[in-house]
């Protein structure tokens, strides 16, 4: 079977559905718009990657899309179609690949949906709806990693969405014995996100220094992986409130380390404005720690109330430190939900499940 992939070959889950896909036996081909060198294919030399460069930071933002340097590179991807000969075309993002897909009038054409193509793009005027009306009435299969994202795709399209969760690894993203950054007596509370507004990294911070003004007679650590355009703003905040003492901020770290960091967590904190699904909240149920989550997009899908975590409103920094205390003055209950939380995923997040499915999806469309 030969997949050929529309999407950034640097994004870490076009990384993940590639190799994955490869092992399994199937050619696989990637055209990207990225100009990013990857050495996370190195191990997997069948994957061949196309790159077309572009010059915009994110090539599906809303002022570029209809550029006609932008549009040039249908050329290029008819050519590689004619030279690959494809069973399938898989394009990763509604808007910005997937009209390449549609355009390139190639058939089957599957289409996955990632969250700001469909929930922000058509919202920016009709032009743009009529895009994703366009791409998505082209596609012969459709599909979404979340029930809540393929509800506000049906707002353009009247075909059927499939829901193929974006899993994970349960041999990497395990309980497990690490060395931590902290002293081995502390509880610490963390995130590993990309530091942008949209994650809400700021209501943990203010969230912790609430916590930590309450129960000042307890070890309590903060933890925040990941780097992004806040990160001196955050840094900033910590000090101002005056937890910069109790605060690590890790920066960017290697993929390969995250199920580490993960271990270092008691509990782990989603407080997002917008998240289309939660693969981080996945992982850290994987390794048995709670989750706080906030009840937008994906994120309460990906948690069962009160078994697995605690599920806040969004932007409420009381109800966030709120929940931190009750998991934090309660060992029994943390560790309860962290083997839910781990059950849980297993069940309906197994990774090696996942693929097959998608492999079961690509069968399925020849055959019809």
């Amino acid at each position: 079977m030969r997949i050929l992939i529309l999407g950034d070959h640097s994004n870490p889950h076009i990384i993940k559905w590639a190799k994955s896909l490869s092992k399994e036996g199937l050619h696989i081909c990637i055209f990207s718009l990225s100009s990013s060198i990857v050495q996370s294919y190195d191990d997997t030399p069948a994957i061949q990657i196309f790159q077309q460069e572009y010059d915009a930071d994110t090539f599906g933002e809303k002022k570029d899309l209809l550029k006609v340097k932008y549009l040039s590179k249908l050329k290029s991807l008819k050519r590689l179609i004619k030279s690959f000969k494809p069973d399938i075309v898989h394009a990763h993002y509604a808007t910005s690949y997937g009209l390449f897909g549609a355009l390139s009038g190639f058939h089957p054409l599957v289409i996955s949906v990632w969250g700001t193509d469909v929930f922000d793009f058509p919202n920016a005027s009709f032009l743009h709806r009529a895009v994703l009306k366009y791409n998505l009435r082209k596609a012969d299969r459709i599909l979404s990693t979340s029930h809540v994202m393929a509800l506000e795709t049906h707002k353009y399209t009247k075909k059927d969405i499939e829901i193929t969760p974006f899993g994970i690894d349960l041999v990497e993203f395990t309980k497990k014995s690490v060395s931590s950054v902290f002293p081995d007596n502390s509880i610490v509370v963390g995130t590993i996100k990309t530091l942008e507004q949209v994650y809400g990294i700021n209501y943990l911070i203010r969230a912790f220094a609430i916590l930590k003004e309450r129960r000042s007679d307890l070890p309590l650590k903060l933890l925040i992986v990941g780097g992004g355009s806040q990160e001196m703003e955050l840094k900033s905040l910590s000090q101002e409130l005056g937890i910069q003492n109790d605060t690590i901020f890790t920066g960017r770290v290697a993929y390969e380390e995250v199920p580490n960091y993960h271990n270092m967590l008691d509990i782990y904190v989603a407080a997002s404005e917008s998240e289309s699904f939660g693969v981080a909240v996945i992982e850290a149920s994987a390794c048995e720690k709670p989750v706080v989550v906030t009840n937008v997009g994906g994120l309460p899908e990906v948690v069962e109330e009160n078994q697995t975590g605690i599920v806040v409103p969004s932007k409420n920094i009381e109800a966030i430190a709120n929940a931190l205390e009750q998991l934090v003055l309660d060992t029994a209950l943390r560790e309860k939900m962290g083997v839910a939380g781990r059950k849980r995923v297993s069940e309906l997040y197994d990774w090696k499940v996942n693929v097959q499915q998608m492999i079961d999806i690509y069968s399925s469309i020849l055959r019809s």
